[in-house]
């Protein structure tokens, strides 16, 4: 690994940086966010109608409610397939909340379309009320902003404000990475993405203070003159071997529970596999590169081409 330069080879983290914001922000103008009722509110309901649910059958349950003199237009939000059962139906109402009468009113005409029997039949129902909702949704920023900024200035008290701003910036990629994920397979957006998004900034932020600390190692043992860029990619060589290992070993965990766990554990374990990965990729190739830049763009050191200016570490590697 000797060869393995971050700083020097900054270019190529960016470039794969770049690639993955337009990815991700077409995905989010074209394909958009799955919202589930958790955040948005109202009613769902998962009903086995005892045969497989096309998207066919689908269009006829939206007709349905849309013409029921119960329900109506305003009431049509979504009907999918459940992925655990392809003869479940999820019917989800958006932001508008069935009333008991208004949910038996609805199985009812089900069941005289599909001809099933709901004292026999598998049936699910979940309402939240817009305002919970909305709660949840300014809870779940919160709580991720707090998070940010404390991560924020525990890191620029430790070593630099320049490896602080450095640090958030990895995060916001790596949660950036996880809603391109959460988009692009139209995953659910539910409670869930709360402790899935806290769990990536503890993991991913761990991660890169690992190499940070032996960067401010390695800057005690060196001269002056060695270049800070240097001090980086040697650190980086030198924690790439941990970093690889831990992440391994996590993602062979989350991976047997996505492999056999039920499909809402699966929804949460596949974004945090994605954001693991992304943890690893910003805590090696980009956490370095960005405390570099920054560095010299707060005016502490000026190393921008990562050359080195001195002796070279030597014993460390």
């Amino acid at each position: 690994m000797k060869n393995f330069n971050v700083v020097k080879n900054k270019k190529i983290a960016f470039l794969i940086v770049a690639v993955v914001l337009v990815v991700g922000i077409a995905s989010f103008l074209i394909q958009g966010f799955n919202i589930d009722i958790d955040f948005s509110g109202g009613t769902e309901i998962q009903v086995n109608l005892g045969r497989e649910v096309t998207p066919e059958i689908c269009d006829e349950i939206n007709d349905i409610i849309e013409s029921h003199e119960l329900l109506g237009k305003i009431y049509v939000s979504s009907t999918t397939q459940s992925g655990a059962d392809a003869n479940t139906a999820i019917i989800r109402t958006g932001s508008k909340e069935l009333t008991n009468e208004q949910q038996d009113a609805l199985i009812q005409s089900l069941e005289a379309k599909y001809d099933f029997n709901r004292e026999e039949t598998e049936l699910q129902i979940t309402s939240v009320s817009p305002s919970i909702g909305s709660s949840l949704k300014k809870t779940a920023v919160l709580s991720i902003v707090i998070a940010a900024v404390l991560m924020l200035v525990y890191i620029s008290f430790r070593f630099q404000v320049a490896s602080g701003v450095a640090a958030v910036l990895c995060l916001v990629h790596d949660l950036f990475v996880m809603l391109t994920v959460y988009s692009l397979f139209q995953i659910p957006i539910n409670a869930n993405i709360i402790a899935a998004f806290l769990t990536i900034l503890g993991y991913s932020i761990n991660a890169t203070i690992v190499v940070f600390d032996r960067v401010r190692e390695n800057k005690k043992r060196v001269s002056d003159d060695v270049g800070f860029g240097d001090v980086v990619d040697s650190s980086v060589r030198q924690t790439l071997a941990r970093s690889i290992n831990t992440t391994l070993t996590t993602l062979f965990t989350i991976g047997m529970i996505y492999i056999f766990g039920v499909e809402s554990i699966r929804n949460f374990a596949l974004p945090l596999i994605i954001g693991i990965v992304a943890g690893l990729f910003s805590s090696v190739c980009l956490s370095g590169p960005l405390w570099v830049l920054l560095d010299g763009a707060f005016g502490k050191k000026k190393d921008k081409d990562g050359k080195k200016a001195g002796k070279r570490l030597s014993s460390a590697e």
